[in-house]
């Protein structure tokens, strides 16, 4: 059985521990912190570190990240260590929900997408790390373009479907809902890792 590790955006660990437990996929997760998305030019360090720390310690390393904002910078990264691959996606939305999401921002281009963890975590990654606690006049410019907010609900539970309602009331927007689940991105996991998981 092959050693796998999985360096994971922050966003998508719990998901991406989750489905490897209900799958039996015997894999180590690293997660990279989440509020790098803010900074999406700091990941490629971030993912540049994890692999030093690890090397030569597993025989398979995914990437569980789209490009996430770095505009190719985390695949020229990866172009240097053999072997190495990360999900296919511009975003973690397109990892969750590609074809839905693509339907959604053509639909209405000023969409706002939520998933679970940016819903339950808004007010510290995205109000207090954008600096809208300190400085709630920036709010227009952040979300002044934005028309709605779209939450692809994983679990629509009672705890998450509050957390997206909270973050859609903090910048005036309306709330949609798409329940988009898991699945997306066990299909990716399982392609990128292509039978190199079974316990």
């Amino acid at each position: 059985m092959s050693r796998v590790a999985v360096i994971a955006c922050g966003a998508l660990a719990l998901d991406v521990r989750a489905i490897s437990r209900a799958r039996g996929w015997a894999v180590d997760l690293y997660p990279v912190p989440a509020p790098l998305h803010n900074r999406p030019a700091q990941i490629p360090d971030a993912v540049q570190a994890e692999l030093e720390r690890l090397e030569g310690e597993y025989d398979r390393v995914l990437i569980a990240y789209g490009d996430c904002g770095t505009y190719g910078a985390l695949d020229q990264l990866l172009e240097r260590h053999e072997g190495i691959e990360r999900l296919q996606g511009d975003s973690c939305y397109d990892v969750l929900a590609r074809e839905e999401v693509r339907a959604a921002l053509e639909e209405q281009p000023g969409t706002y997408l939520l998933t679970d963890f940016l819903a339950r975590t808004f007010e510290h990654t995205v109000v207090r790390e954008l600096g809208l606690d300190r400085h709630p006049e920036l709010l227009g410019d952040y979300f002044g373009n934005y028309t709605r907010v779209l939450w692809l609900a994983q679990r629509r539970t009672p705890a998450n479907q509050a957390a997206a309602e909270r973050a859609a009331a903090r910048i005036g927007l309306p709330l949609e809902v798409l329940e988009v689940g898991n699945a997306g991105l066990e299909r990716a996991l399982e392609t990128a890792l292509a039978g190199a998981v079974r316990a």
